[in-house]
């Protein structure tokens, strides 16, 4: 029912107009709203992807050495990160409608909200909300539609590799 709650608006600017007489013209459509929570919705399934990716190569593995954990990142509301072999790969909410992805090792220092400073200079990358026709937002990443499939198959595989060393 969550993905309905655009109706409830309507329903409640409705009653208001109703009991009140006030118009709201943009009732069911609040942008920055639908960004915010587009944002968490996009980070949540990015962090279930990734946990079943994660379960399937730790099963597949075998061996309880070298697998891969998912931790949540206390301090903030979603952000989650990979961790294997002292590797991490974060992923955070940069700000509505941005999220960052980034990797560094077990000795560089996590601040919510921003950016991880890789130590090997490999930089964050950011992968953005933008409007499509019809209210829609799309994810991109360097102005391509993403599909979640594929970022969750590139990067377990980048950090598969990066992390056995």
């Amino acid at each position: 029912m969550e993905k309905l709650t655009w109706i409830k608006e309507l329903v409640l600017a409705e009653q208001q107009m109703e009991d009140a007489g006030v118009v709201d013209m943009e009732a069911g459509f609040d942008p920055n709203r639908q960004v915010d929570e587009a944002t968490y919705e996009f980070i949540s399934d990015l962090k279930a992807a990734f946990v079943e990716a994660a379960s399937a190569f730790n099963q597949l593995k075998g061996s309880t050495l070298g697998q891969i954990r998912i931790y949540g990142i206390s301090k903030t509301k979603a952000d989650f990160m990979l961790f294997r072999n002292g590797y991490k790969l974060i992923v955070s909410v940069r700000q509505p409608g941005v999220v960052t992805t980034s990797y560094s090792n077990a000795a560089a220092q996590y601040v919510p909200g921003t950016v991880a400073k890789p130590d090997d200079n490999k930089g964050a990358d950011v992968l953005k909300a933008s409007w499509g026709a019809f209210g829609q937002l799309i994810w991109t990443y360097n102005e391509h539609m993403i599909n979640v499939d594929y970022l969750v198959r590139y990067y377990m595989s980048r950090f598969v590799k990066d992390s056995a060393r």
